[in-house]
């Protein structure tokens, strides 16, 4: 995936009210810019960071859309929650997941149940449906990419979700896109959230395959790198 217009570099001033981040661009200028992650952002969201914003479709009421922020060893994150969905529709077209095998008729945002969808549905090279959640993972701790970075009833559901699904004969698969390209393996944060690990260890025990997804990030584009090793254990509370 590539930005549509080339981003602009500025450093970051504060982040406020989850949606707005101050910033200061190379020139001096002082803007405030959208900021589409209402998560925690821990350690991405520091004052005097390096980030990289993409300037806004005319008619929008701020000039700039915060999308990536640098980290160590010419490393850098991706703070916009709704790229990784498109990240991982690259990786099931193009293949970028051995563990899922061929996919066919994939389609996103299918129907899961009444009232409830799921990232994408497909079928795979035995006719069997392909039911696949995805998570964008920011937070690092100790060498380890882990989810989540703070407590989430929304994707503890997600995980029963899947659970049922893979107990009525479905593949269920949650996969947890890498949003950071110094990511190298990853875990869940059952420290942060341990309503959400036991129902990661109760989907795991369903049948719900658990995948990671590395990726490369610059500030011309971003693309899928290949599978990223997810362990079953738990961070411990």
């Amino acid at each position: 995936m590539q930005f549509q217009t080339p981003l602009v570099p500025a450093r970051l001033v504060r982040r406020y009210k989850r949606f707005l981040a101050d910033m200061v661009l190379e020139d001096g200028a002082e803007i405030t810019a959208h900021c589409p992650n209402p998560g925690a952002m821990t350690g991405l969201a520091a004052p005097g960071a390096r980030c990289w914003l993409e300037r806004a479709a005319a008619g929008r009421k701020l000039p700039f859309g915060w999308r990536l922020v640098e980290l160590p060893g010419n490393h850098m994150a991706c703070i916009d929650t709704t790229i990784p969905n498109r990240i991982a529709a690259e990786a099931l077209a193009g293949a970028t997941l051995p563990a899922l095998g061929p996919l066919h008729d994939i389609r996103p945002e299918a129907r899961l149940g009444p009232g409830t969808r799921i990232d994408f549905a497909a079928r795979d090279a035995h006719g069997r449906t392909v039911l696949i959640e995805v998570k964008s993972v920011t937070l690092a701790r100790g060498g380890w990419a882990e989810f989540p970075d703070t407590v989430t009833a929304r994707g503890t559901r997600h995980l029963h979700e899947l659970a049922r699904a893979a107990r009525e004969g479905a593949r269920a698969v949650m996969l947890y896109v890498a949003s950071r390209s110094d990511a190298t393996r990853l875990r869940i944060a059952g420290d942060i959230d341990p309503a959400y690990a036991r129902a990661f260890a109760d989907a795991r025990a369903a049948g719900v395959e658990a995948l990671g997804l590395a990726c490369t990030i610059t500030a011309h584009a971003i693309a899928p790198a290949g599978p990223l090793p997810v362990d079953p254990s738990p961070r411990a509370p």
